[in-house]
C-alpha cells in the first residue's frame, strides 16, 4: 500500500500539470475546423436527387431547406430525377465568401 502511495504522489504533478494545460487553453487540444461557406440550392423538381462530389446530399428539397456547408474548392454538384436530363454544374469556393446560390432546373426527356 506503501508503494502505491508513493507512485500515486510522483504521477499527480504531471496529471495536474496536464488537467490545468487543457483547462486555460481548451482551444490548444481541439483542432481547428476549416472554413466552409452556405450552398442554398433551388429547383423545380422537388424530389430529385442531389449529390456534391458523387456523395449523395438528400432529396432537392431537403437540401432546399438545410443548405449546404462547403469547404473551400471545387465542387460538383449534380441533380438528377429519372424522366429528366440531369442538372451538373462545377462551383469554385474559396474561403470568405458569403453564399453561393444556385437555381437547378430540370428539363423533361421528350417521349
Amino acid at each position: 500500500m506503501k508503494t502505491l502511495r508513493n507512485k500515486a504522489r510522483r504521477f499527480w504533478p504531471a496529471l495536474t500539470a496536464a488537467l490545468a494545460l487543457c483547462s486555460t487553453a481548451p482551444l490548444a487540444c481541439v483542432p481547428p475546423q476549416p472554413a466552409t461557406v452556405s450552398m442554398r440550392l433551388q429547383g423545380n423538381v422537388r424530389d430529385a436527387s442531389v449529390t456534391i462530389d458523387d456523395i449523395y446530399i438528400g432529396k432537392l428539397a431537403f437540401v432546399a431547406q438545410r443548405g449546404v456547408a462547403l469547404p473551400p474548392g471545387r465542387h460538383r454538384i449534380s441533380v438528377e430525377k429519372a424522366g429528366y436530363f440531369p442538372w451538373d454544374t462545377v462551383v469554385e469556393v474559396h474561403e470568405g465568401d458569403l453564399l453561393v446560390h444556385l437555381n437547378a432546373v430540370l428539363q423533361p426527356i421528350p417521349d
